[in-house]
């Protein structure tokens, strides 16, 4: 098989990346919030894990629906509409001083933000084809980029006297940019391709489907593990406050941005299987340096080379889900979008309630576990064509 595939960015190709990088100013700014937030409630970790969780139901909903959505109202409605509602929770827990209002906007933000961002993904994936994987691991790191400037946002605000909660205005305030700026950019649409038995009646997905969704939900939970609870355990085991430690998470999504832009190359010469299983390893060795460390120069570097490896697990296991549909993107895509909302609640929850059971350094045994659980499902599907 020919891997060497030339990817062609276009305006519309451009418009997705940046709404891409809106999605992430939410989704790293409320995870930076959420050891704050937890202070400021005086709640335990578990209950705190409650907020991923709520992402996670949010997601779940958007996923059932999505199909739906798409087919009545369009992607191009579908993404806006989306991208309004996150920004929508996002207000909710800005100006939310009470746990149901903050849980409230974690769920309505993850929601709709999560449909907005399966349907990106459906989108790159249909507009370039071939070139799919490596423009979704692109896309994915000027997302990532994007998260980076927000954390270290999030971190300068949250030691200021103003507090932490007016960092979160970043997200809307680049959404109402963005709209103002390329609003009339979208993706021409593709003719209507004939009915087919595959498209025009349910048939069932194949295995390798489904092993590609358990896959996809532990990389997504082992990626929201780490964006949610790093910081905690980068606070208890270097001495540093939570406010200062948040910049852990700047550092994680260094390597993340690293690696996908790095992933984007290697996803025209490789196989997505491959290089998601290539990414397990590098994220094992960086989560053994960070486990081990107790001084801030160690675990800095060890979160940065975790998400030099989890970059590239989130397009790569999407893309690996969207190649064994059968030719159902957008079907695939809601179905995408349920695993990885089970994997988004389950990820940071359960890490949570370890740490209070047995303390947050203990409880990150969970990461190798899923590391484990995904490397073994992706040996087990790889296809020997």
């Amino acid at each position: 098989m020919d891997r060497n595939i030339k990817v062609t960015r276009d305006s519309p190709t451009w418009l997705i990346y940046l709404q891409l990088a809106t999605f992430a100013t939410y989704l790293y700014g409320l995870s930076a919030a959420l050891p704050l937030l937890r202070a400021e409630l005086g709640v335990s970790q578990a209950v705190a894990g409650l907020h991923g969780t709520g992402m996670a139901v949010g997601g779940i909903a958007g996923g059932l629906a999505l199909p739906a959505l798409t087919r009545r109202f369009g992607r191009r409605v579908v993404t806006w509409a989306g991208l309004t509602g996150m920004n929508a929770g996002v207000l909710l827990v800005a100006f939310g001083h009470a746990l149901p209002f903050t849980l409230t906007g974690f769920t309505l933000a993850g929601g709709c933000g999560s449909t907005a961002l399966y349907v990106m993904m459906a989108v790159l994936s249909d507009h370039h084809g071939p070139a799919g994987a490596a423009v979704i691991s692109e896309a994915n790191a000027v997302g990532v980029t994007a998260g980076i400037a927000t954390t270290y946002v999030f971190s300068v605000v949250a030691e200021s006297p103003v507090g932490w909660r007016p960092a979160l205005f970043v997200p809307v305030a680049s959404t109402l940019l963005l709209a103002l700026l390329m609003g009339r950019v979208w993706v021409t649409p593709l003719p209507a391709p004939p009915p087919s038995p595959m498209t025009s009646s349910r048939v069932p997905y194949g295995w390798r489907f489904h092993v590609a969704g358990v896959v996809l939900l532990c990389c997504v939970a082992l990626e929201f593990a780490f964006n949610l609870w790093a910081a905690e355990l980068l606070s208890q085991r270097t001495g540093l406050s939570p406010g200062v430690a948040a910049t852990g998470l700047t550092a994680m999504l260094t390597g993340m941005a690293v690696g996908r832009f790095g992933g984007a190359r290697l996803a025209l010469r490789f196989a997505p299987g491959s290089v998601l299983l290539g990414s397990l390893g590098v994220t094992l060795a960086g989560w053994a340096l960070f486990w081990a460390g107790t001084s801030a120069p160690v675990c800095y570097a060890g979160l940065a080379l975790s998400g030099l490896g989890i970059s590239v697990q989130f397009p790569m296991g999407l893309t690996r889900m969207i190649e064994v549909s059968g030719g159902r993107p957008d079907q695939a895509s809601g179905t995408a979008s349920i695993w990885a909302g089970v994997g988004s609640g389950s990820g940071p929850f359960v890490l949570g309630a370890l740490g209070d059971g047995f303390g947050t350094h203990t409880a990150f045994l969970l990461a190798p576990a899923l590391i484990a659980m995904a490397a073994g499902g992706m040996a087990a599907s790889r296809s020997r064509s």
